[in-house]
């Protein structure tokens, strides 16, 4: 069984050394592919404007020039000769719930093995409202769930799986939920500031609703992970909205 790793966080980041350490319980066929530098925020976004340079680090583990996306690619397309059969992404520093899947590099890692119609899990480990991490509850719980979800779990057509563990200790995790994607505001705020050439800048920055945990519905993503528990989220890539087309066919119809 070979299995594909990559991240947002960058090449060297504690997140996939620790994803690839618990790879190794199963597989020691293992390829990394990951930015070079940290690409949080880039959504599923190719570089298209500008090359992309790929350096070998060893001959398992890569970085490349680029977005998460770039890398799965660039491994698909060039580095291996046939597909895996299935790709890691993460673990991320910090959760990715709710409507943060949108901007998420470490799921669209997901997305794109998806897309290759290669079974993909994304994984995120919730930081402390210190910003500290706690990577024993990802270490301890991510095995658990690959023993089944790898052996077990059928993935269908245009489905992957988003994992996130919630930030407490190991023995204070309340279990494993299967859950929705859940929705809350985004209001991300704009921050202004002057250089030291008195020339504005802005830089966009995550609100403070990103450290509110009242949400506590354990059927979303959002409600489990903030009530201590993990969360396994199916994510579709499939858009669509059913419920409209009725609606909106019938105004051109």
């Amino acid at each position: 069984m070979r299995v594909l790793l990559s991240n947002d966080d960058g090449v060297g980041a504690p997140g996939i050394v620790l994803l690839e350490e618990i790879t190794k319980k199963f597989t020691n066929d293992i390829l990394v592919v990951a930015p070079n530098s940290n690409m949080s925020g880039t959504g599923h976004s190719l570089t298209l404007k500008s090359p992309l340079r790929l350096k070998e680090l060893d001959s398992t583990h890569f970085s490349v020039s680029g977005t998460p996306t770039d890398s799965v690619v660039m491994a698909m397309r060039y580095l291996m000769k046939e597909k895996p059969d299935f790709v890691f992404s993460g673990v991320n520093y910090d959760a990715n719930l709710a409507d943060d899947i949108t901007y998420s590099g470490t799921v669209a890692a997901a997305m794109e093995a998806t897309l290759f119609n290669v079974p993909a899990i994304a994984f995120s480990q919730k930081i402390n409202k210190d910003g500290s991490i706690n990577w024993d509850v990802a270490r301890t719980y991510a095995p658990v769930i690959l023993a089944v979800v790898m052996n077990k779990f059928k993935f269908a057509n245009g489905v992957f799986l988003n994992i996130n563990f919630p930030s407490c200790a190991v023995e204070e995790v309340k279990g494993i939920k299967v859950t929705s994607q859940g929705s809350r505001a985004i209001e991300d705020h704009v921050i202004q500031s002057m250089d030291p050439r008195g020339t504005p800048y802005f830089w966009i920055g995550p609100a403070e609703y990103r450290k509110n945990e009242d949400d506590r519905d354990v059927n979303t993503d959002l409600g489990a992970v903030h009530s201590g528990y993990v969360s396994i989220t199916p994510i579709s890539l499939n858009l669509t909205a059913h419920s409209e087309l009725n609606a909106l066919g019938g105004l051109f119809s």
